[in-house]
């Protein structure tokens, strides 16, 4: 009999609970198997698998892909080595199964054909744990993420490895099974995780490895680290790694959420936490897990109470007492890493940092996938495109988009259900989630990074702006392309611009074209109003900047629009009477702009119709890089602008686009836009049930209706197009011009 020996990798996020390995194609060969086939894993124990062959990007790795439940029936964590053959295993005549713990309802009133459905064609063995799959719905007052229950394979006749079918007889005991109390394979997994490769990977490293095998660590002889501190974005998975670290470890868990040890009596918060320690170094190997660290450990220098410096002090001592710990390691998580004290993050204490990032497309698809391993989706949900347009989610972000979205559906399904009497088979069998309710849920929720800076941004596209042309492809080019498909960019050795100045008159479409290229990148959309961000408070001003930018960070790929620039970002040196905060202000844009931290995924477009008063500085290469004209519009993009603000409009037959065009020299898509309001007002004095709009009431709206544009306004312009043709000019003598 062929036998091979492989190293155990984590399961891909669709294979979780269904008691499937991946075998590349050589490993295959090497057994003599094919997908279908059933393999015998052994590691510290012995259980089975049936066979699927593995996507191309492990070939050749010498890897075996299982999950969590097959690990624990292996007796093997991930990198450990396993021994693979194949058997033929005898189809079952019966399978006794018992949950793990006590459950508050009998679990024998599950439907037999329920159980035996996700248990068909399955190899099993005594001593196997068999997860159920719930889908949207908890089993015995059992809420868990995966929605899983585990029972336990008791007896199986024949004995020995065997394979349900359609004849098979399923029991479900209600008595649990014994001798499992130190299962752990009912928790959190590494399969429950989306995304975070390498940071789980590093979590594995210096918490599994030290807890498996401490020998390791003693054989060098180094201690194993003492904390761990995890920081990001709130959601991000933090707690969920700890969760998963300490299950897949099969280590005690001890969770402190910060605020709950605090006590008004004295000496009592210290004692708590003095408790927690010893409970775990009794129960070792332990992970304690401090969530919201900055809560119970800030800053000493900046808290007024005396109870948050002792429970500091007492946690310091803790982490490097004179009493050894042992097999004891803590964890912490926070969202806010420098509010926490710096005595704790030092080597001894929280010897490593890892940031728990944002998802990226990849990721996110892992994640989505995660949370929709139970729903029923119709085909047309593509969860790679919905991965694709949720910039800057998180994973909890994600969780609630698929909650939201099988709300969705189950309010197209509630005119059919009477909730008075049983809910038939058939309909809960027949209800899926469609690619609409995904839409309807995207529209409602937003990155959670977004919430204090999100602005609901009108569906503006292309064909909704008239005219300009040039600046439309000057900024396709400069911000849908770079975010879109940042992979040309890459293959060319480009590196995209950092900002886009629009400036023209006003009335023209800076802000229109600013929210249509959001809308058209599919990035999230900061709109920043100039003068908002001004504070009479000294350091506010530029904190605000600050938040703006690393809000951006986040949720890149991200267009932050300054409205109304001129107003924050005026010339230095001129005397504005403001306490020079604006000065403050540049100096602080200008170094979020090209500063030290780059602005990976993040473009900003300003907008203004005064460019000659904006600080030479920030109109530099490297800075607002590309200066974008936004003119007045010729005949025939007025007439375009006619056509867009008519199209709901009951036009009689005489209505002329071209006379209009000809009579609208002068005009600006907002004056335009006027006329036509002013046309639909005329028509209604004139006539209020005729509900036709005639040439005769936009000339009448034309009276009314004076241009922005004249003379001197457009020799204004020309200068400045001529002094910013290329960028600032040095020896351009700096002058105000006014103009009405």
């Amino acid at each position: 009999m062929s036998e091979i020996t492989l190293k155990v990798a984590k399961a891909y996020p669709a294979d979780t609970g269904r008691g499937i390995a991946r075998l590349d194609p050589s490993s295959l060969l090497k057994l003599q198997i094919s997908p279908g086939d059933v393999i015998q894993i052994t590691g510290k124990k012995t259980t089975v698998a049936k066979v699927w062959r593995a996507d191309r990007q492990d070939w050749g790795q010498d890897i075996i892909r299982i999950d969590g439940f097959t690990r624990q029936n292996a007796g093997a964590g991930i990198g450990e080595r396993v021994k693979v053959v194949p058997i033929e295993p005898r189809i079952a005549n019966t399978v006794m199964l018992a949950p793990v713990e006590v459950m508050d309802t009998s679990p024998s009133e599950m439907p037999e054909t329920f159980i035996k459905r996700q248990l068909l064609k399955r190899p099993v063995m005594t001593g196997d744990v068999v997860p159920i799959i719930s889908g949207a719905r908890p089993f015995m007052g059992r809420q868990s993420t995966s929605q899983m229950l585990p029972l336990v394979v008791v007896d199986t006749d024949p004995a020995g490895p065997v394979m349900v079918d359609e004849f098979t007889k399923i029991v479900v005991r209600d008595k649990p099974a014994t001798g499992m109390e130190a299962l752990k394979g009912t928790g959190i997994t590494y399969e429950d995780i989306g995304g975070l490769k390498e940071e789980v990977q590093r979590v594995r490293e210096m918490i599994e490895l030290p807890l498996k095998h401490p020998e390791l660590f003693e054989r060098l002889g180094i201690e194993p680290p003492k904390g761990v501190l995890l920081y990001g974005p709130s959601g991000t998975g933090k707690t969920l790694i700890a969760k998963a670290v300490a299950n897949e470890a099969g280590a005690s868990f001890f969770s402190i959420a910060g605020p709950e040890i605090m006590s008004k009596y004295y000496g009592e918060s210290e004692q708590r936490l003095r408790d927690i320690f010893e409970e775990a170094e009794e129960n070792a190997p332990s992970i304690i897990f401090i969530d919201e660290l900055d809560s119970i450990a800030p800053k000493r220098e900046e808290v007024t109470g005396e109870v948050e410096r002792r429970v500091v002090a007492q946690l310091l001592t803790e982490m490097d007492g004179l009493e050894e710990r042992g097999q004891v390691v803590v964890i912490g998580a926070t969202n806010r890493i420098d509010a926490i004290d710096p005595a704790l993050r030092r080597g001894g204490r929280f010897d490593r940092e890892i940031e728990i990032g944002v998802p990226d497309a990849d990721a996110r698809f892992e994640i989505f996938q995660i949370h929709t391993r139970g729903m029923p989706l119709e085909e047309d949900v593509d969860l790679r495109k919905l991965a694709d347009r949720t910039h800057g989610f998180v994973g909890a972000d994600i969780a609630a988009l698929c909650r939201e979205s099988a709300m969705k559906a189950l309010r197209r399904y509630l005119p059919d259900i009477n909730l008075d009497e049983p809910i038939p088979e058939e309909l809960l069998e027949s209800m899926r989630i469609t690619k609409d309710d995904f839409e309807a849920a995207l529209r409602e929720i937003e990155p959670s990074a977004m919430r204090e800076v999100f602005l609901e941004v009108p569906k503006v596209t292309w064909d909704m702006v008239g005219a300009l042309e040039r600046a439309k492809q000057d900024i396709r080019e400069a911000v849908e392309w770079p975010l879109k498909y940042p992979e040309k960019f890459k293959e060319r050795g480009l590196t995209p611009p950092r900002g886009i100045l629009l400036y023209g008159p006003p009335g023209t479409g800076k802000t229109l074209l600013a929210k249509a290229v959001a809308t058209e990148s599919e990035s999230n959309f900061i709109c920043v109003r100039g003068p908002e961000l001004l504070s009479k408070w000294v350091g506010e001003s530029e904190k605000a900047i600050r938040e703006i930018f690393k809000k951006a960070r986040q949720v890149a790929p991200s267009i932050v629009f300054f409205d109304e620039l001129d107003a924050i970002a005026p010339m230095r040196g001129a005397d504005f009477g403001d306490s020079h905060v604006t000065e403050r202000v540049i100096s602080q844009l200008l170094t979020e702009l090209d500063g030290l931290e780059g602005l990976k995924g993040v473009v900003v477009i300003g907008a203004t119709n005064r460019p000659d008063i904006i600080d030479p500085a920030l109109v530099r290469s490297g800075r607002f890089d590309r200066l974008v004209f936004v003119g007045p519009p010729d005949r025939r993009g007025r007439k375009e602008i006619f056509q867009i603000h008519t199209r709901g409009m009951p036009l009689a037959e005489d209505v002329d686009f071209d006379h209009l065009a000809d009579l609208t020299e002068g005009y600006v898509g907002s004056d335009i836009e006027l006329v036509c309001r002013e046309a639909a007002m005329e028509s209604l004095r004139e006539d209020f049930d005729d509900g036709k709009v005639r040439l005769a009431h936009f000339l009448e709206a034309l009276k009314r209706v004076r241009p922005t544009i004249d003379e001197s306004l457009m020799d204004y312009y020309a200068r400045v197009a001529e002094r910013f043709k290329g960028g600032m000019k040095k020896e351009e003598p700096r002058s105000y011009i006014g103009y009405r």
